[in-house]
């Protein structure tokens, strides 16, 4: 293994983009960020001092109070947090705050793990690896029925692609730093691929850039 490697992984919710990422860190023992979880804490701390998502002062300011280090998966994971997120994503000089902490979080020594919807394109644009994990917004809706149940809830089939639509939409249709592939991507589609599948084939991905660069 070299002595950095940065794997950048994008895609849309729902595609298997996060626990793929975990999956590869893991096993290339990398430090890994939810790039994700840096926008829901942002939410998360506007919504729990009742500032207005949209009023740009003071999620700039909350912006600034992110701390990489302390993201709590299982608080930030609420669904009304996810969708404050994608609302509070959209101001510019919030992704520039949040986009440079992620970028210090990436240059450690040894490199990481960042997944989320800009890492290959803005975030880390010279990773040695980029990946783009997308999957059906049918597969992704029932993806997240399933997990809603497996936690003992219920959830609406038709509702929950519709709110997926709608998260595409915003994200791929924002002005700054929309969801797209980057150009030298790998493109991974896991609508008919189980967890384990999805892994292998993004670890033989890493592990052929892996190969290339020792033969160089």
């Amino acid at each position: 293994m070299p002595l950095s490697l940065t794997i950048a992984i994008d895609g849309p919710a729902g595609a298997g983009k996060g626990t793929l990422a975990r999956r590869l860190a893991d096993y290339y023992h990398l430090p890994h960020l939810d790039t994700g979880l840096t926008y829901r804490a942002l939410a998360q701390m506007l919504l729990a001092k009742g500032w207005p998502l949209g009023d740009e002062p003071h999620a700039v300011e909350a912006a600034r109070l992110v701390d990489l280090s302390n993201l709590d998966r299982s608080v930030l994971s609420a669904h009304a947090v996810g969708e404050a997120a994608s609302k509070v994503a959209v101001i510019p000089e919030v992704r520039r705050i949040l986009v440079e902490k992620q970028r210090t979080f990436a240059v450690q020594p040894g490199g990481a793990v960042l997944d989320g919807r800009d890492i290959g394109t803005v975030v880390c644009p010279d990773a040695a690896v980029k990946l783009y994990v997308t999957a059906s917004a049918e597969v992704r809706a029932r993806r997240r029925l399933a997990e809603i149940e497996a936690n003992d809830g219920t959830g609406d089939f038709a509702a929950i692609l519709a709110d997926i639509n709608r998260r595409d939409e915003r994200d791929m249709g924002r002005a700054d730093s929309p969801l797209k592939p980057a150009a030298d991507a790998h493109l991974l589609d896991t609508s008919q691929m189980s967890i384990e599948a999805a892994f292998l084939a993004a670890k033989a991905i890493v592990d052929d850039v892996l190969a290339k660069k020792d033969e160089a």
